[in-house]
C-alpha cells in the first residue's frame, strides 16, 4: 500500500490557493493523530524559552509542523529538510507567499546532514522508520544539537504499527514504504543513547482508541481511494459521519496512559 500517490493526490488538490494549503493543515492536525501527541510535546517544551532559538523539522514533507511552530513565535528560526525536491520547492514557494520570513526549506539526506551545535531542537515525524541507517541519522540529530538540546521523534512501535502484522501477502503490507515495521521500545532507546544523547524517554501512543481512530480516518479512506478514484468524491460524506467519533478517540489517546501502542513517542535531551 502506497502512500505517496494520494499524498501528491492532496496536495495537488488544496495547494492552489494560500488558504487552502491552511485548511489542508487544520483539517490533517485534526485528522492525524501524531499531530494531537507532538503540538502537546512542542508546547511542553516551548514553555518559558526565549526568542532565539533555531529549529529543524527533519523529514519536513508538506510543512505542517513548521507550519505550526513559526506561528508560535516569529523570531524563532525554522529550517525544514526533506530528500523530495519536489516539496522543498513547494513549500518554499508556499511559505514565502504567505510572508513566513523566519522559515526556510532545502534539500537534504539526513544520512548525510549535519551541522554541528545549530539546533534547540529536532524534530523527526514519521520519518525514521523510512531509513535503515537509523543509527547514523542519530549521531548526526546529536551533533546538530545544542547542549541542552531535543529531540523529538514519532515513529511506529513494533506492536504493529500500520496494522503491519495484518497484511496479507497477496496485497503486501499497508506500510510497504517501511523499512523496518516499527521499534522496540527500548531498542530505539539504546539506539540514541549509544548516538550520544544523555537522557531518553518514550511512551506509547495509538493505544486502543488511537488504533481505532487511525482505521476510521486513515487506513479505511486510503485503501477506498487505492481502490477506486471515485472514492475520491465520496469521502467528504464519509468523513462527515465518522469524524465526530475520530475526534473524540483520538482526545482519549492524548490523555490515556498505554501499556501498548502501535506508535511511538520519543524525546532525547543532548
Amino acid at each position: 500500500m502506497q502512500y505517496d500517490p494520494i499524498k501528491k493526490s492532496l496536495g495537488n488538490v488544496f495547494n492552489k490557493t494560500p488558504f487552502l494549503r491552511k485548511l489542508f493543515y487544520r483539517l490533517l492536525d485534526l485528522l492525524l493523530l501524531r499531530t494531537w501527541h507532538i503540538k502537546k510535546e512542542i508546547r511542553k517544551w516551548a514553555k518559558g524559552k526565549g526568542d532565539d532559538l533555531n529549529i529543524l523539522d527533519a523529514g519536513s514533507g508538506f510543512g505542517q509542523y513548521v507550519f505550526f511552530i513559526s506561528s508560535m513565535n516569529k523570531n524563532w528560526k525554522i529550517t525544514g529538510v526533506d530528500v523530495k525536491n519536489e516539496q522543498i520547492e513547494d513549500c518554499n514557494g508556499f511559505f514565502s507567499r504567505i510572508g513566513r520570513k523566519n522559515v526556510s526549506f532545502a534539500v537534504a539526506d539526513l544520512v548525510k546532514y549535519r551541522k554541528p551545535e545549530a539546533y534547540d531542537l529536532i524534530l523527526s515525524v514519521d520519518v525514521m522508520e523510512h531509513i535503515l541507517e537509523d543509527v547514523e541519522v542519530f549521531k548526526n540529530f546529536n551533533a546538530s544539537l545544542k547542549k541542552g538540546g531535543m529531540l523529538l521523534i514519532s515513529t511506529p512501535s513494533d506492536q504493529g504499527g500500520s496494522d503491519v502484522h495484518d497484511h496479507d501477502h497477496e496485497n503486501g503490507s499497508f506500510i510497504d514504504e517501511h523499512v523496518r515495521d516499527g521499534y522496540n521500545i527500548g531498542e530505539i532507546q539504546e539506539k540514541l543513547k549509544g548516538a550520544g544523547f544523555s537522557h531518553t524517554e518514550a511512551y506509547y501512543n495509538y493505544g486502543t482508541p488511537g488504533k481505532i481512530s487511525w482505521r476510521l480516518s486513515m487506513k479505511y479512506p486510503i485503501l477506498m481511494v487505492n481502490a477506486s478514484k471515485v472514492f475520491f468524491v465520496l469521502l467528504p460524506f464519509y468523513y462527515l459521519l465518522t469524524f465526530p467519533f475520530s475526534l473524540i478517540l483520538n482526545w482519549f489517546d492524548v490523555i490515556l496512559t498505554h501499556k501498548t501502542g502501535t506508535g511511538l513517542i520519543v524525546k532525547a535531551r543532548k
